[in-house]
């Protein structure tokens, strides 16, 4: 990529069809793991019209109401107005939820098995996952996703304050960042569509997006006269969530990543338990890149590595700092490896995932957020030292 271009990243609302789903498959999770931290969750939820279904594979001690968890979630997300026909407590729900096979548990389990290398905890499955950092947001985050998410944030945080009555819970936003030399200078444009009442005008909510989401969360000397607004663009969005699209589980992996900038191996993370690598390896990727970046090693990383179902090492790690690194990635690789464990048990010990943490990476992204690090372990820049340390 030429060091002078246009980057956009996008981000939805609570409310969108996708998140509605994702939502509920980590509200599904959390409960499970509230009650017995060895569940093994696979859930996945489906949303059209005022119909939910929920499937899967669980396996879990756990004793809850199914439906319950998923009107509670879809009524914390807003969906309770009575011109909705998605409405938290007149959806129909479907469960059709099944345990997890055996023959992906005894390669999960800690456990020896015929024709498994090792007692140790395997990967659930084969795949590859990537972390990544820049130093281009406190965050570390690229600028155009995390623009993205505080407006999206912003956007809830007024519906569910009821500061104007006609914003429903369904959004989207975009935000297009022109870099030079490789460096955010100026918004180019900015996008909101969020779902309103009927009686609510178009001037109504372009001008009150513009005044009270854009310009009190976007830095202002990144706004000009040249910067384009575009709010509710088709100027009508009536009808929205699974009334007007239909929602699923994962649909929503780069604006849960890095808006695009990073790359994504394509697993989902939503309702899943750490055991799957999908979700836990890429937390563990995050934690990784944001330490490289954080330790001034360099200011842009990527880390890839990749696993095979029931085996405990990842089968390659991959360090690229895109030539911004202090020394070269094979130094900055080895060091990784000195001061991370790239286990799948390890993963969950090193960043404590066996806890009901997960609705709160759901929305506006699962990694960029720095308010709760107790929770958001992945978020710590606690290996800084030792890796700049270990290299050599």
């Amino acid at each position: 990529m030429s060091k002078n271009y246009i980057f956009s990243s996008e981000s939805v609302g609570e409310g969108h069809p996708d998140k509605v789903c994702d939502t509920i498959s980590d509200a599904v999770l959390d409960a499970c793991l509230a009650q017995d931290s060895r569940s093994r969750v696979a859930c996945e939820t489906y949303a059209k019209s005022n119909i939910v279904v929920v499937g899967g594979e669980i396996t879990t001690d756990a004793k809850f109401d199914y439906t319950q968890i998923v009107r509670d979630a879809v009524r914390e997300i807003g969906y309770v107005n009575d011109d909705d026909i998605f409405h938290a407590d007149r959806i129909f729900i479907m469960n059709i939820i099944t345990g997890q096979s055996q023959d992906i548990a005894q390669g999960v389990d800690a456990r020896a098995a015929e024709g498994k290398q090792t007692a140790e905890q395997g990967a659930g499955d084969q795949g590859l996952m990537f972390g990544f950092a820049c130093d281009e947001t406190p965050e570390l985050m690229p600028a155009p996703i995390m623009f993205a998410h505080r407006l999206g944030r912003e956007l809830t945080r007024i519906r569910k304050a009821k500061e104007v009555e006609w914003l429903r819970p369904d959004a989207k936003s975009q935000v297009s960042v022109q870099y030079e030399n490789g460096k955010p200078v100026r918004i180019a444009n900015v996008v909101v569509s969020t779902q309103h009442a009927e009686k609510a005008k178009h001037k109504t909510i372009k001008d009150f997006i513009i005044k009270e989401v854009v310009r009190k969360v976007i830095p202002a000397e990144l706004l000009d006269k040249k910067t384009e607004f575009l709010i509710n663009p088709t100027g009508r969005f009536v009808v929205g969530g699974p009334q007007g699209d239909t929602g699923l589980t994962g649909r929503k992996i780069i604006v849960d990543s890095y808006g695009g900038m990073g790359r994504h191996g394509g697993g989902a993370f939503s309702g899943k338990d750490p055991s799957k690598v999908d979700r836990s390896a890429a937390y563990m990727g995050r934690y990784v890149a944001k330490n490289i970046v954080a330790s001034g090693l360099a200011t842009r990383a990527e880390i890839q590595f990749a696993y095979a179902i029931g085996h405990p090492n990842p089968v390659s790690v991959c360090v690229d700092t895109f030539g911004t690194g202090l020394v070269p990635d094979e130094a900055i690789e080895k060091a990784v490896q000195q001061v991370f464990s790239f286990k799948p048990a390890e993963i969950i010990k090193q960043l404590n995932l066996l806890r009901p943490i997960y609705s709160k990476t759901t929305n506006y992204g699962h990694f960029g957020k720095i308010d709760d690090l107790n929770s958001i372990t992945w978020e710590r820049t606690d290996k800084a030292a030792a890796l700049k340390k270990a290299v050599k």
